[in-house]
């Protein structure tokens, strides 16, 4: 799977700003790879990858380049790339001292100590929280995410109080991870000692804090004190994992404040949802009873006032338009502050002269740029797990709208439950200023996210009528719960049915509350179904007259048992794929199971997916695979710019031979000669490297073909190996002699094509070269003469770019398919007049692969929808499908046939190949032998209850 960008360094300047929107802009065009990006642009994967990252203003043509793969407006981005260009030279349009000052606005960063003389909006605020620690030694400020309190203690409480006593001493951290740490890396500043000797004597016991300080202060003079500020308190629950030095935080901070002879005020910036955290500790409990303040929204006023003076004071303005504006969209937001700060910032750097304007506001996005460019920094930084994790938390915190707009949804804790995964996205996504918490709920922080978020967007548009039902059953859990577990509030018959086929598809998006009550509904269904048996029983002995009636009611049962088990069993199926990646022998067993329970197809493709001949394991993305003439070695290109040899004459048990490195980037295509002597393999650094494999553990490096101006995506021998066709995005096709691998030379270079070409293959009889790549169409060649091939026709049909083209083993027929999610069968008999024969569907999306079976009766095609399918071609007018496979998690890249057909092998991004026997029913027949450890009764009731324990192998 492509790796997530890095997250765009310095993303508060104007550079960070234009990569992010081309990011914005590949997002909208499908967020395509960069692999895919740089055969629609035609230039290498690395220089558009560069280009999005902030780092330097790209050249103007990469950027069209890159803003033409993605459908952009090229005048648009012009204009923009110019404006940019002449802002990172020197402006001549501003004052050098204006110029060159400091920003008025802090951006995404709260206000510090230093910032004061632009912190503005919050003076009744910091006036209040003045007031309680002059009057307290020990006082909470309580806010939710993103409302300002660090902005409040550090901008506002800190320099007050410095303001009104010069003499005072102040020390403001954040506890982290470990806090004792944090307190003697702060208090040997102030009093000039070692800070490994201050935490072992700190360590000891929390009153030492309060000694310390008072031997400090006493120090000093006069009646001197500390005002220790503890910015994010929370840190405390969140990050430090050691609980007795949690407690010792805690009671060392309250001892220091309240003891008789403190010379210590202590304040606490919390996080609201952290309120009842606070609440578990007596200690904690007695000092904030009575010296708590909470932080909510500003004001409308206040909001103009942090909008409009902070412009002023570096004698700029701010226009009235803009003021309303902003002042419309952050009234009533907790969490929008940070943005809007942000927002603020991005439209001083693109100010008119010396006035903040609404067109300069509009220019930059605003707040809905601000809050969609830090979503997608947050979840492109995150693991994958954790990725899936936001996914569900976001579609949780929207309600969809039924012809109205998406809006917020305010959603308890409880219901998010205790995930590990979901409480740290919840954290990290909070300290964002993405959502706002308080002690019992989470929510959005502004709507701009839900409209705006790119890939927000995306997710609540893949599934609707599933983000319904699953609203419907969090309510109906909430129902069952309140009600303390009444049976009567359960889902039967096709609501059940409904919700079990869906959670099957979705199980990661489920809690585990939504579990129980899901796992009670359908064992109070098989209980009702356990009555309807003993009904049953029950009428065949009470009268002979209702025997009738009775044999209906059985068969009905029977019918209904049936019926039971064979839902279940299609539910099973799609979990075992699921299942398999973790736990490979419980899933053979379970598919295995399912199938025996219902013979369908789609148990059959179930159990199929789950018992390949074996799976080879790669450090990257799997990109090509060849098989060599023997059949038993099996080269592979991988994302690493590595050639990798395997030893598959068992493929069951296939065995690593060599490494070969040498390509400077991706390798997209291998392929051996007839002979099986030489390997040819070709990527994007736009060389074809041929390879003696004669000894395959020790490969030779014999010629390096250069020629192409760039990426190379295929490489094709003819039939008798003496020639070599490659295929580029540099519109071209090159053919080389090769009959001596050690001395190759080019015959000549076919071209016709307006746009980059993704493969080229020869015919069975090599007199007939076929090329497809992004203009949509097939070229024909007849290079019987190899100096000077001869264009014979064009085939056209496809609506989206082709990545894939094969000769049928007799020649006769072209496999093509691409983009547009079809593979197309043509008659090529008369090359020079190509006619369609059939067009197969089926995939969810671009097909990246295509090939014949030896016997040319299969044909596999693969793609970007993670599935690989098989039809049975024998007659190409009338193709059948035989086959869905679905083992792989992420895109497969590349599918060939062994030469003895007997074997498949598929390439992944999910770093995998996998070997696939291509006799169905004997890999089903052999399913129990990738099973050493038999399924407990345990799991087989997990999966099938009230069906007897039955042992698959």
């Amino acid at each position: 799977m492509p790796r997530p960008e890095r997250p765009i360094e310095g993303d508060d300047s104007a550079l960070a700003w234009f990569a992010e929107d081309l990011r914005r802009l590949r997002e909208k065009a499908g967020k395509p790879t960069y692999r895919q990006l740089s055969a629609r642009a035609h230039y290498s994967a690395a220089s558009l990858s560069e280009a999005a990252a902030g780092r330097k203003l790209p050249s103007l043509a990469v950027t069209l380049a890159f803003v033409d793969a993605c459908d952009g407006d090229r005048a648009e981005w012009e204009a923009r790339w110019r404006g940019l260009s002449a802002e990172l030279s020197p402006s001549p349009g501003l004052p050098a001292d204006i110029a060159g000052s400091a920003a008025p606005y802090a951006g995404l960063a709260c206000f510090d100590v230093d910032d004061a003389d632009r912190f503005f909006g919050r003076d009744t605020v910091v006036a209040d929280v003045v007031k309680r620690v002059q009057e307290q030694r020990f006082v909470g400020v309580f806010g939710a995410s993103g409302v300002g309190k660090s902005s409040v203690l550090r901008a506002g409480l800190v320099r007050r109080m410095r303001k009104d006593d010069p003499n005072r001493r102040v020390l403001v951290f954040t506890p982290g991870a470990h806090p004792i740490e944090e307190c003697a890396v702060r208090l040997a500043e102030l009093v000039g000692e070692s800070v490994p000797e201050l935490r072992a004597e700190l360590a000891l016991e929390p009153e030492n804090l309060h000694l310390r300080i008072r031997q400090a202060m006493a120090g000093l003079g006069g009646d001197t004190e500390l005002l220790v500020v503890v910015d994010q308190f929370e840190e405390v629950f969140s990050l430090c994992e050691d609980s007795a030095e949690r407690e010792w935080f805690i009671d060392a901070l309250v001892l220091a404040a309240t003891s008789a002879t403190s010379r210590t005020r202590v304040v606490l910036g919390v996080r609201a949802d952290f309120y009842g955290h606070c609440g578990r500790h007596p200690s904690l409990v007695a000092a904030l009873r009575d010296a708590q303040v909470l932080i909510g929204p500003m004001s409308p006023d206040e909001l103009r006032e942090a909008i409009t003076r902070p412009a002023a004071a570096a004698d700029c303005a701010v226009e009235t338009a803009l003021v309303t504006r902003l002042v419309a969209e952050a009234t009533g937001h907790a969490g929008v502050l940070p943005l809007l700060s942000h927002a603020l910032l991005q439209t001083w750097r693109s100010r008119s002269g010396m006035t903040l304007t609404l067109a300069g506001y509009d220019k930059t996005g605003g707040i809905q740029h601000a809050v969609s460019r830090t979503a997608e920094e947050v979840y492109e930084g995150l693991s994958p797990a954790r990725q899936t994790a936001v996914r569900h938390l976001f579609l949780r915190l929207t309600a969809p709208g039924d012809g109205a707009p998406d809006t917020r949804r305010r959603v308890s804790r409880r219901e998010l439950g205790t995930d590990e995964d979901t409480d740290a996205v919840v954290d990290r996504l909070a300290r964002a200023r993405l959502l706002t918490l308080d002690h019992e709920y989470v929510e959005v922080a502004h709507e701009a996210l839900i409209r705006h978020w790119p890939r927000l967007r995306g997710w609540l548009d893949d599934d609707r009528e599933g983000l319904r039902l699953h609203r419907q059953l969090t309510d109906a859990t909430d129902t069952w719960e309140s009600l303390g577990g009444d049976a009567g509030a359960l889902y039967r018959g096709t609501r059940l049915t409904r919700a079990l086929d869906w959670a099957t598809r979705n199980d990661t998006a489920l809690t585990p509350r939504e579990r129980k009550f899901l796992q009670a509904s359908r064992t109070v269904e098989i209980k009702t179904s356990r009555r309807l048996r003993q009904l049953v029983a029950l009428l065949s002995v009470v009268s002979l007259v209702a025997v009738t009636a009775t044999v209906f009611a059985v068969r009905a049962q029977r019918t209904a048992t049936t019926e039971r088990n064979a839902a279940r069993a299609q539910i099973v199926a799609s979990e075992a794929v699921t299942l398999y990646p973790s736990d490979p022998e419980l899933a053979v067993q379970l598919s295995l199971a399912a199938h025996k329970m219902a013979p369908t197809t789609r148990t059959r493709e179930s159990l199929l997916s789950t018992v390949p001949l074996a799976v080879v394991t790669h450090p990257s993305e799997v990109l090509t695979v060849a098989f060599s003439p023997d059949r038993r070695t099996l080269a592979t290109g991988d994302d690493d710019h590595t050639v990798r040899l395997w030893n598959v004459a068992d493929p069951r048990h296939p065995a690593p031979i060599t490494t070969m490195a040498g390509h400077a980037a991706e390798i997209y295509s291998v392929v051996f000669s007839p002979d099986g002597r030489t390997l040819a393999s070709a990527g994007f650094d736009r060389t074809v490297r041929l390879w003696d494999v004669t000894d395959t553990a020790h490969p030779a490096l014999v010629a390096t073909l250069t020629g192409h101006t760039e990426g190379i995506q295929s490489v094709s021998f003819s039939p008798d190996g003496r020639t070599l066709a490659s295929a580029s995005i540099d519109h071209t096709v090159r053919l080389w002699d090769v009959a001596d691998p050690r001395h190759p030379s080019g015959l000549a270079t076919l071209t016709g094509s307006h746009d980059s070409l993704a493969k080229a293959v020869f015919s069975a009889d090599g007199t007939i070269l076929a090329a497809g790549g992004k203009d949509r169409a097939v070229w024909l060649w007849d290079v019987s003469d190899l100096r000077n091939p001869v264009q014979l026709a064009t085939i056209t049909g496809h609506t989206q770019v082709i990545a894939a083209v094969s000769f049928s083993p007799a020649g006769r027929v072209l496999a093509t398919a691409g983009d547009d999610q079809t593979v197309r069968l043509w008659d090529v008999s008369d090359p020079r007049h190509p006619a369609a024969l059939a067009t197969l569907t089926g995939h969810a999306d671009g097909i990246y692969a295509v090939a014949f079976s030896p016997d040319g009766h299969t044909l596999v095609s693969a793609g970007d929808d993670r599935a690989v399918k098989l039809w049975d071609v024998s007659d190409p007018r009338h193709p059948v499908g035989l086959v869905t496979l679905s083992s792989h998690t992420d895109a497969v890249s590349t599918a060939v046939f062994s030469p003895d057909g007997r074997t498949l092998a598929t390439g992944s991004w999910d770093n995998t190949t996998r070997l696939l026997d291509t006799d169905f029913q004997q890999a089903i027949d052999h399913a129990c032998e990738h099973v050493r450890t038999p399924i407990t009764e345990e799991q087989w009731d997990r999966y099938f209850p009230d069906v007897a324990y039955e042992r698959p192998c």
